[in-house]
C-alpha cells in the first residue's frame, strides 16, 4: 500500500503582513469558564435492549428508586432488558441561570446494546464540589440505530450514547468570578511577544493618561479597570475583546504519520542545504516448476524451486535550497523529488539535525 502525504503550508512567494486576530479569540477572563456537570441515571423504555441480569447496579438502582416512590421490590426479582443505567454529563456556561436549558449526554454503562427510543428519568447533576447545579430528564436521541436480530443484524453508528437536547435545566447559579476593578486576561496559547502586543493594544486604547494594563508573563495581562468605566464592567471588557492585534506564533512542523498530513508554519525558515534522495529495491521472486519424468520412466515427478533475485536503484534526485528559503520553496523541493509520506518525514528529521531547519518538529 502506498501511502500519500497532503502538504498544508501557510507561506507565500512574497512576504505578506499577518491578519490582526481579534482579542475575543486569543485571550479568556479569568473565572469566566465552563464547568462540567456529571450524574448517574437510568433509562427506561428500550425494547430489550436493555442491560441484563449480569448487571447487578441496574437492579439495584431500580430497587432504589421504586422504594422510593413507596414501593418495596427485591432486586432478585426483577428483569431489567427495558431499562439501562447511564452516566449523564452536561457543561454548565458561565453565568447560568437558573431555569437556563442545557443539552445532556447519556451514555451506557453497563450491557445495554441500545438506548434508541429511551427515556432518560430525573438524574441530579454534580459539580466537581460536590453540589447539584442541574437536573436532567427527557427522551433520549441516539444517532445511530440497530436492525436486525440474532446473527442477521447491521447497527450503524454508536446506539449506546445518546443526546438529551434541552434536557437539563439549571437549579443553581454558576460558579462563575464576577470581573471587578483588576482584569485578568489568560491567552489561550502563551507567548510573550503575543502577550506584550496585547497589553500596548489594550493601552494605546484606553491608557490614554496613564498605563491600565501590563503583562504579567506570557500567559496573563492584568487590567486595572478605568474610573470612567468602574460601573460598566462588562461594557469594558466587550471594548477590549473587540481590539486586534498580531499574534506571534514559533515556528513549528506538525507531521501526523497516521493520516498523512504535514503542517508547515509560515515563519519556518531553511539554511543553505543540498538534499540527496534515491531507492533502492530488492526484489526476491521463487518459482515452483513441476519435472515430468517421460513416459514408461522410473522417474518421479518433483517440483523444482527456481529462485530469482533482482535489485533496482534509481537515480539519486537532489535539489538544493539557497539562503533564506521559504516555505514554499521547501515544499516544492520535497514534492519535486517525489518523494513518499516515510521519505519526507525522514528527510524533516534529517534536515533538523544537520541545523538546517530553524523549525521544531512535532510528530503527531
Amino acid at each position: 500500500m502506498r501511502l500519500r502525504f497532503v502538504i498544508l503550508a501557510m507561506a507565500c512567494l512574497t512576504p505578506a503582513t499577518p491578519a490582526a486576530t481579534r482579542l475575543k479569540d486569543l485571550v479568556t477572563v479569568e473565572g469566566v469558564r465552563d464547568n462540567q456537570l456529571i450524574g448517574f441515571g437510568i433509562v427506561v423504555g428500550l425494547a430489550g435492549t436493555g442491560d441484563k441480569r449480569t448487571t447487578i447496579f441496574s437492579t439495584q438502582s431500580l430497587a432504589n428508586m421504586l422504594e422510593r416512590m413507596g414501593l418495596s421490590v427485591a432486586p432478585g426479582a426483577m428483569r431489567v432488558q427495558n431499562m439501562a443505567s447511564v452516566m449523564v454529563t452536561a457543561t454548565l456556561q458561565p453565568f447560568a441561570q437558573p431555569g437556563t436549558k442545557l443539552d445532556a449526554t447519556a451514555a451506557a454503562i453497563g450491557d445495554a446494546s441500545n438506548l434508541q427510543g429511551g427515556m432518560l428519568l430525573m438524574t441530579s447533576l454534580k459539580g466537581a464540589n460536590g453540589q447539584v447545579y442541574a437536573v436532567a430528564q427527557g427522551p433520549v436521541v441516539t444517532g445511530g440505530f440497530v436492525a436486525g436480530r440474532g446473527g442477521v443484524s447491521q447497527t450503524v453508528n454508536h446506539p449506546t450514547v445518546g443526546r438529551v437536547p434541552n434536557g437539563a435545566i439549571v437549579e443553581r447559579l454558576a460558579p462563575s468570578v464576577e470581573p471587578t476593578a483588576v482584569i485578568r486576561l489568560q491567552l489561550r496559547n502563551s507567548d510573550f511577544a503575543t502577550s506584550a502586543r496585547v497589553a500596548d493594544a489594550i493601552n494605546k486604547q484606553f491608557g490614554a493618561s496613564a498605563p491600565i494594563a501590563h503583562a504579567e508573563n506570557g500567559g496573563v495581562i492584568a487590567v486595572n479597570t478605568p474610573e470612567a468605566w468602574k460601573g460598566r464592567v462588562p461594557a469594558f471588557i466587550a471594548g477590549i475583546q473587540d481590539l486586534r492585534v498580531d499574534v506571534d506564533t514559533p515556528a513549528r512542523i506538525v507531521v501526523n504519520e497516521r493520516t498523512g498530513t504535514i503542517v508547515i508554519g509560515k515563519e519556518v525558515r531553511v539554511a543553505p542545504v543540498a538534499i540527496l534522495h534515491g531507492n533502492l529495491s530488492v526484489e526476491i521472486q521463487t518459482n515452483l516448476i513441476v519435472s515430468q519424468p517421460g513416459p514408461l520412466s522410473n522417474g518421479t515427478t518433483q517440483v523444482v524451486p527456481q529462485q530469482t533475485v533482482a535489485a533496482r536503484e534509481e537515480p539519486a534526485r537532489n535539489v538544493v535550497l539557497r539562503e533564506g528559503a521559504t516555505v514554499e520553496e521547501l515544499v516544492r523541493a520535497l514534492t519535486a523529488i517525489g518523494s513518499s509520506a516515510r521519505d519526507i518525514i525522514a528527510i524533516l528529521q534529517n534536515l533538523r539535525a544537520a541545523g538546517a531547519l530553524d523549525a521544531d518538529l512535532e510528530v503527531i
